[in-house]
């Protein structure tokens, strides 16, 4: 049996999926499900580790604005809770593997692309810090014996029922009913990974680690960079109805790129991308219309 917290997250539904297709038994543990799934909530924490024998770590405060907005929260939520469950986990008699999911905020504004898993942590935000803080915590636990591996994550794509102010599924949904693409950064570059690929990945990296393998950082992107403009332009392009243009100033606490390197998964855990975003971003724009005509004729 494994755990997944934040199994309602957009990674988490989807390996939640590809879980039960696979025929791997699982439990979801997650806030949106019930306050007694809150990760910061000890006792739930340890009742739903009972029998696991690995657990992926996804349970968040996700997004870089929310962190900003409650400091405390992201704190509790993002590090306390996971201190926690490492000590729950390391506890127990048969301990459970442990898979973190990390970001590639940690690295900050690199100096250069790509960025490799060995770049120094740079961290620009309080989201940032708490992922560096857990992946640390994720060290200190493998130390003690716990076979715990981390994987970063980047531009996650490819639902419709992603946050709406992630910059691709904003852009998509803007496209499919028409308005304004508010652009922060026309030359911001990012490294956007499709959420199958990014299962397909975890699926490798819960194989290697049930195993009992012990893998340096992993990250799980394309190696391809894409401008905030560029997916404007894109978005414009597939729209179903007129879009505007409007060039707004860059948070203080967002990064401005990153293009990640994608051959330690490669060498290790056998993973590429076979997904581009310039290929499925029309069909997630189709794909956002059909939501928005469904919703209209509700």
């Amino acid at each position: 049996m494994l755990l997944v917290t934040g199994s309602e997250g957009l990674i988490g539904r989807h390996l939640c999926k590809s879980f039960e297709s696979a025929g791997v038994a699982y439990r979801r543990f997650d806030l949106a499900r019930s306050e007694q799934e809150d990760v910061t909530k000890i006792e739930s924490v340890e009742n739903a580790m009972d029998g696991v024998s690995g657990i992926v770590h996804l349970a968040a405060v996700s997004r870089v604005v929310w962190g900003q907005q409650d400091p405390a929260r992201c704190i509790s939520t993002n590090v306390v809770a996971l201190k926690h469950l490492l000590e729950i986990a390391g506890a127990q008699k048969s301990k459970p593997w442990i898979i973190f999911g990390s970001s590639r905020e940690v690295y900050g504004q690199a100096e250069r692309f790509p960025v490799n898993e060995d770049c120094p942590f740079r961290p620009m935000n309080v989201y940032a810090d708490t992922k560096v803080a857990g992946e640390r915590l994720i060290g200190r636990a493998r130390d003690t014996g716990l076979v715990a591996n981390i994987c970063r994550f980047s531009g996650v794509f490819g639902c419709v029922d992603d946050h709406p102010d992630r910059v691709v599924p904003a852009f998509a949904a803007t496209a499919a009913r028409g308005g304004e693409l508010r652009i922060d950064g026309s030359s911001h570059v990012f490294d956007f990974t499709h959420i199958g690929d990014t299962v397909r990945g975890l699926h490798k990296l819960v194989e290697a680690t049930a195993s009992g393998e012990r893998l340096p950082p992993i990250h799980f992107v394309s190696g391809e960079g894409t401008t905030l403009g560029g997916l404007a332009e894109l978005a414009a392009a597939h729209a179903r109805k007129p879009v505007t243009f409007t060039e707004a100033p860059p948070r203080s606490f967002d990064i401005s790129g990153f293009i990640g390197c994608p051959e330690r998964a490669a060498h290790l855990l056998g993973w590429r991308v076979a997904t581009r975003l310039s290929d499925t971003f029309p069909a997630l724009i189709t794909a956002m219309a059909r939501k928005w005509d469904a919703i209209a004729l509700d």
